[in-house]
C-alpha cells in the first residue's frame, strides 16, 4: 500500500468514525413535549420531532396512579398509535402538576403507599403499553401550592418511591422526574446524587422563574442570569452539575407559553419593577398578542438571552420564549452535552413553523 493510499484510508476512517459518534449524540439528545389536550389534536403536530411524548396529567386516587376520564384513556391509546409514524418515539405518562398533588407527601411517606404506587404504574403500563413515567410532585420538602402538604421527610420519601419504581419496572422503564428550576428546590428539595441511581433523565422546569406569586417583573425562563436576577436555565444547570447530577440526565425546559404582568402605577414598565402577574398566553397566539397594533413593543436582553414585551400605555410586561431563544437554549444543551431540552405544552405550539421546528432546525 503506497503512502498516499495509507492516507486516504486513515482520513476514510476518521470521518466514519466522526460520523458514528455525530449519529450516537444525535440519537441521545432528547426532544420531550408534554402534552395537555384533546386527542382529536394528538396527531396534528410533528411528532416525528420528538424523542419522548409525555401526557399530562394522571393523578393519585388512594395509593395508585388513576387516568381520569374515557377521553384522557383515549388520548393515551392516540399517543401509542402514533409510534407507527415514529417507532422510536417514546410514549410516557405524568401524575401531578402544579396544584394536584395534594396526597403526594402523605401517600410516598408510607411504604405501603409507594409499593401500591409502583404497582398501578406497571399495571396502567401494561394496559396502555406506554413506556415510562414522569414524576411531576411540586413539590417534595418545600412549599408548593398553597395548602400542599410537605414534610421534610419528603426529600428521602422521593429517593424511595424512584427505587421502588425502578424495581417494580424494571430497566428498560423510562424513569423522569420534572424538577423545580429555581435555586431553593435545587437545594432542598431532592437528594441528587441518590435519585439519578434510578432515573433516565431529569426534566429541569427552566420557566416560571417569575411566577403568579410574583411581585417583581422578570423573565420567566431566561437561558442566563443577569445582575438583577439569578434564577436562569444556566443558573439550575450549574447547580446540579455541582450537585454530581450527569450533564447527560438534564435536559432543560423552554417554555411554549409566556406570561402578562401589570406593573404597578408610579414605577417604569420594565423588567425588574412592582408588578402582579395577570395571566398567561399561548406562544402560537404572539402574533396577534404582542403585536404593534395592539400596543406592544418586542424587546430583546442581549444578557439573559431572552425575549420580552412592553405595552407603556396599558403598563403590561410580557416575557416568554420565542424562535430565537428556543433555538438558543438547544444550541446551549447541545454544546454543553446535556441531556436534551423540554417544553411545556404542545398545544401552545402552532402546528408547523412554531417553537418545535426552532429546536428541529438546531440538530
Amino acid at each position: 500500500m503506497t503512502s498516499i493510499s495509507k492516507v486516504f484510508l486513515v482520513l476514510l476512517l476518521c470521518s466514519l468514525l466522526f460520523i458514528k459518534l455525530s449519529a450516537q449524540s444525535d440519537s441521545d439528545f432528547r426532544v420531550v413535549g408534554y402534552y395537555s389536550g384533546p386527542t382529536n389534536l394528538v396527531d396534528s403536530f410533528q411528532i416525528d420531532k420528538l424523542t419522548h411524548l409525555i401526557f399530562s396529567f394522571g393523578h393519585l386516587k388512594d395509593n395508585r396512579l388513576h387516568i381520569g376520564s374515557a377521553e384522557d384513556s383515549a388520548t393515551i391509546k392516540r399517543m401509542v398509535e402514533l409510534k407507527g409514524k415514529n417507532p422510536e418515539l417514546k410514549v410516557m405518562l405524568s401524575l401531578g402538576g402544579w396544584g394536584a398533588c395534594q396526597t403526594c407527601s402523605d401517600v410516598f411517606n408510607t411504604e405501603k403507599g409507594r409499593e401500591e404506587f409502583a404497582q398501578s404504574v406497571r399495571e396502567i403500563t401494561d394496559y396502555f403499553q406506554t413506556d415510562g413515567i414522569d414524576l411531576d410532585w411540586e413539590y417534595p420538602a418545600i412549599q408548593g401550592p398553597p395548602g400542599h402538604t410537605f414534610r421534610k421527610e419528603d426529600r428521602r420519601n422521593f429517593t424511595s418511591l424512584l427505587k421502588e419504581l425502578r424495581k417494580v419496572n424494571g430497566k428498560n422503564f423510562e424513569i423522569s422526574f420534572a424538577a423545580g428550576g429555581f435555586t431553593t428546590y435545587i437545594d432542598s428539595a431532592v437528594e441528587w446524587k441518590e435519585v439519578i441511581r434510578y432515573t433516565d433523565f431529569i426534566n429541569i422546569m427552566t420557566y416560571d422563574l417569575v411566577h403568579g406569586y410574583s411581585k417583581i417583573s422578570g423573565h420567566h425562563t431566561p437561558l442566563y442570569s443577569t445582575p438583577q436576577q439569578i434564577e436562569s436555565t444556566d443558573h439550575a444547570v450549574q447547580l446540579l452539575l455541582q450537585a454530581g447530577v450527569p450533564s447527560d440526565q438534564l435536559v432543560v425546559g423552554a417554555a411554549f407559553y409566556g406570561r402578562f404582568f401589570q406593573i404597578d402605577e408610579g414605577n417604569p414598565v420594565d423588567l425588574y419593577e412592582p408588578c402582579h402577574f395577570l395571566h398567561g398566553f399561548s406562544n402560537k397566539d404572539t402574533g396577534d398578542s404582542l403585536s404593534i397594533k395592539n400596543g406592544f413593543e418586542k424587546k430583546w436582553d442581549d444578557v439573559a438571552q431572552a425575549p420580552y414585551a412592553i405595552n407603556v400605555k396599558r403598563r403590561l410586561l410580557a416575557t416568554y420564549d420565542d424562535e430565537k431563544s428556543v433555538a438558543l437554549k438547544t444550541k446551549y444543551a447541545i454544546e454543553n452535552k446535556l441531556g436534551g431540552i423540554m417544553f411545556w405544552q404542545m398545544c401552545d405550539d402552532k402546528f408547523r413553523g412554531g417553537l418545535l421546528d426552532a429546536i428541529d432546525n438546531m440538530q
